[in-house]
């Protein structure tokens, strides 16, 4: 697989000579970026034009085997980060020494900076009563955060192009959008190409910041079983699940 710190012109970085600040390697045939600063790679993938950052896990690695579009998607993205602890573990021993960069933390630093330096942002997705509160959240918790575009991801077929038309003319800087794996992978890899901002899937996060569900308690972030927690909370989650020993051990036997 090439490595986007050596092939440039496989980034989409538009008139970028200078290789990004980071490198790439793969967890079981799916690319993911090596970094010492995922926060600090996404602000110079802004730079160098934006793209499509993708958060990866053991789950959506199973997945991304399984579905040619998703994996695509994510042969595809700009910048693949280690979102998950058994991809953290699975280049551990590949001899890569990097930390978990949960999605939801990134997604929060960026939102957090677009403010300070007006970027214009979008959120897409969750539901229509999720995306009510998390506006009405982000405002009073980030006041100088500029808001161009919200839609809540329930809305019929025919009504996509029309949205979708509306959130290019925005023109944001920061496109955050909850409408799940693997869906939200493919529609922004469909959509952001040309586009100058990042664009991110950011799964449950919206949930989580609009209150409507909580986040792992930090004890069990530590021990690297926030997955069980939501287990807990979501029973029906458990045959996904699945994928999490099935990971464990297509790692170790490809040793």
């Amino acid at each position: 697989m090439a490595s986007m710190a050596t092939d440039a012109s496989r980034t989409g970085f538009r008139g970028s000579a200078e290789p990004p600040s980071w490198t790439v390697t793969s967890v079981l045939g799916v690319q993911v970026a090596v970094s010492s600063n995922v926060f600090a790679a996404a602000l110079e993938l802004k730079q160098r034009g934006g793209g499509q950052i993708v958060t990866l896990n053991a789950e959506m690695t199973m997945a991304a085997r399984a579905n040619p579009e998703l994996g695509a998607a994510i042969a595809q993205a700009d910048l693949v980060i280690p979102d998950g602890a058994g991809v953290v573990w699975a280049l551990g021993r590949q001899g890569f020494r990097v930390r978990r960069s949960p999605g939801i933390e990134l997604a929060r630093q960026l939102l957090v900076y677009a403010a300070a330096h007006r970027w214009r942002v979008a959120l897409v997705g969750a539901s229509p009563a999720v995306m009510e509160r998390l506006v009405e959240r982000l405002q009073a918790e980030i006041p100088a955060l500029d808001l161009a575009f919200t839609i809540h991801g329930y809305q019929d077929p025919e009504q996509w192009p029309g949205i979708e038309q509306q959130l290019l003319e925005a023109h944001p800087d920061l496109v955050l959008v909850a409408l799940g794996v693997p869906r939200q992978e493919t529609w922004i890899q469909r959509l952001h190409p040309g586009q100058p901002g990042l664009w991110m899937g950011v799964g449950g996060s919206f949930d989580v910041w609009s209150g409507t569900k909580q986040r792992a308690p930090e004890w069990m972030g530590r021990l690297q079983i926030e997955w069980l927690y939501r287990l807990i909370q979501e029973p029906s989650r458990w045959r996904r699940m699945l994928a999490l020993p099935a990971f464990a051990w297509e790692v170790l036997r490809r040793g």
